[in-house]
C-alpha cells in the first residue's frame, strides 16, 4: 500500500484512489453536495480553497487544497517530496 500526501499531513491510499478532478464544473459540485448529504465527504482542505476533488472506490469524496497536477505528480513519482511552500501558498 502506497500513501499519497494530499496536503497538511493528510494521506490517501493510492490503491483506493479512482480519479482526481478539478472542482469547477457543475457535475462535480453536485457530486460534492451529494457526498455531503450522504456523510461521505472528507474535507482535507482545512478551510482553504478546494483545488482538487479525489474520488475513492469506497464512494468517499475528498477535498484537497493542493492542485490536481501536484497530486498526480506525487502519485506518479514515489520519491517526490511534498512541497511545503506550495501548501502554504494555497
Amino acid at each position: 500500500m502506497r500513501l499519497i500526501n494530499i496536503g497538511f499531513g493528510n494521506l490517501v491510499s493510492s490503491e483506493r484512489l479512482l480519479t482526481i478532478v478539478a472542482p469547477d464544473s457543475a457535475p462535480i459540485k453536485r457530486m460534492i453536495q451529494e457526498a455531503r448529504d450522504r456523510a461521505m465527504l472528507i474535507d482535507a482542505s482545512y478551510g482553504r480553497k478546494t483545488r482538487a476533488v479525489l474520488l475513492m472506490d469506497t464512494d468517499h469524496v475528498i477535498l484537497s487544497a493542493i492542485p490536481p497536477e501536484t497530486i498526480a505528480r506525487r502519485l506518479a513519482d514515489p520519491s517526490a517530496e511534498p512541497e511545503r511552500e506550495e501548501e502554504e501558498q494555497a
